[in-house]
């Protein structure tokens, strides 16, 4: 009798350490200010849509006049010899040369070989705990530290561990564990936070 009572009470010992033991595991995951979510988002590269401020090289083969660096708008639209305005925005660099190749050689180009090439990225922003916010040229391959560095460095108030990315056309920002090769897309918004003291 003694023994079925005293693993009773052990099966409930047993039973609140395990209850405890995930309560904390929940609670760890919901401090800090936020979710955080995996370490990178590098998993894959996504395809790279063109919007307003990236610069694109369009070359036509034999054709000088067609031939040229042209940004596109706020529309997201570029203007185009002969074709006036294409529409660009949320295209990938071989969408754009697709239709561009379509559309001379329908109307002006019989034959006409196309190609095109970014030739300047839309711009990156800094925000937070940095001492120098602002907008800044992006590269390609850039990290969330290089970025920082271009910032002017963390301040002594940043947090080093967790980041907040809001991604172009994204309607709001996402946490990201802060390690060396988490990257940063053209147009996207990096807020370093401010750290508990």
């Amino acid at each position: 009798m003694r023994s079925r009572a005293l693993t009773s009470k052990t099966n409930r010992m047993r039973t609140r350490t395990a209850f405890g033991m995930v309560l904390a595991l929940a609670m760890a995951g919901c401090g800090g200010g936020g979710a955080v979510t995996g370490p990178s988002i590098t998993a894959g590269p996504p395809v790279y849509r063109l919007a307003a401020d990236d610069k694109v090289r369009v070359n036509v083969y034999g054709e000088e006049g067609l031939t040229g660096t042209y940004v596109i708008g706020g529309n997201g639209e570029l203007s185009y010899p002969l074709l006036g305005s294409v529409k660009a925005g949320g295209l990938s660099v071989p969408e754009l040369q697709a239709v561009l190749t379509n559309r001379l050689r329908r109307d002006f180009v019989k034959d006409a070989k196309v190609s095109v090439e970014i030739t300047e990225y839309r711009p990156f922003f800094v925000l937070g705990e940095v001492n120098r916010s602002g907008q800044y040229p992006y590269r390609v391959g850039l990290t969330v530290n290089a970025a920082v560095a271009t910032a002017g460095g963390f301040s002594y108030r940043a947090n080093h561990k967790v980041v907040a990315i809001q991604h172009l056309n994204q309607p709001g920002e996402v946490r990201y564990r802060l390690d060396p090769s988490l990257q940063v897309l053209p147009g996207d918004t990096v807020r370093v936070l401010e750290r508990f003291f």
